[in-house]
């Protein structure tokens, strides 16, 4: 029942003649394993990046380290500049990331359960630094912004254990990209604000 997103991921793409490029904090390569569980994933999957450790991010996909040393690694900013990072490292059409808090300790002042997903495709632009707008909850790529109008960041707010945490954000980024390439619009307002309450 996981494969869901990740078959109509795969079978969106591939209709559309567009490929695929993960980056992970927290969910160490469980996005990237549930893509290529799909047979077929080799046509559309390019590869993905697993950075643990927050150097790597600045270091491999090109996070910003001001951003990173001012909020942490925990952050939608982040989150949308290691789609765009990944997505620029292996080429692909679309970046899709996750980073977050799967426990279970706090971490960069952020509480469990506290994870980011985000989305990079065709025609945006990287979100740079201070272009966040509110808390945690905040659609990130300005909605009014032709520029921005492909990039997508989701704040969610996830309870249970480690792995219902880490096995959600990856169900998560999958229907967003899902969502992205069945053709809704992020530039239609800030309608689609996905904070959810699940995990279990």
């Amino acid at each position: 029942m996981s494969l869901g997103p990740a078959a109509e991921v795969l079978r969106l793409l591939q209709a559309r003649g567009e490929t695929l490029a993960v980056a992970e904090s927290l969910t160490g390569g469980l996005v990237a394993a549930e893509v290529t569980a799909v047979p077929g994933a080799s046509r559309v999957f390019r590869g993905s990046v697993t950075a643990y450790a927050t150097e790597l991010k600045h270091e491999v996909l090109g996070v910003d380290g001001t951003l990173l040393a001012e909020r942490g690694a925990v952050d939608a900013e982040v989150a949308l500049q290691m789609a765009a990072g990944v997505r620029k490292v292996m080429g692909a059409d679309w970046g899709v990331a996750t980073t977050g808090v799967a426990g279970p300790e706090p971490q960069d002042g952020q509480a469990v359960g506290t994870v980011f997903v985000a989305v990079d495709g065709p025609g945006s632009a990287v979100v740079g630094p201070g272009s966040a707008v509110g808390g945690a909850d905040s659609m990130i790529g300005g909605a009014g912004s032709a520029l921005r109008s492909e990039g997508k960041v989701a704040a969610l707010r996830l309870n249970g254990e480690r792995s219902d945490i880490r096995m959600e954000s990856v169900r998560s980024v999958l229907t967003l990209l899902v969502e992205r390439l069945s053709g809704e619009r992020a530039g239609n307002g800030r309608a689609q604000d996905t904070e959810q309450n699940g995990g279990t």
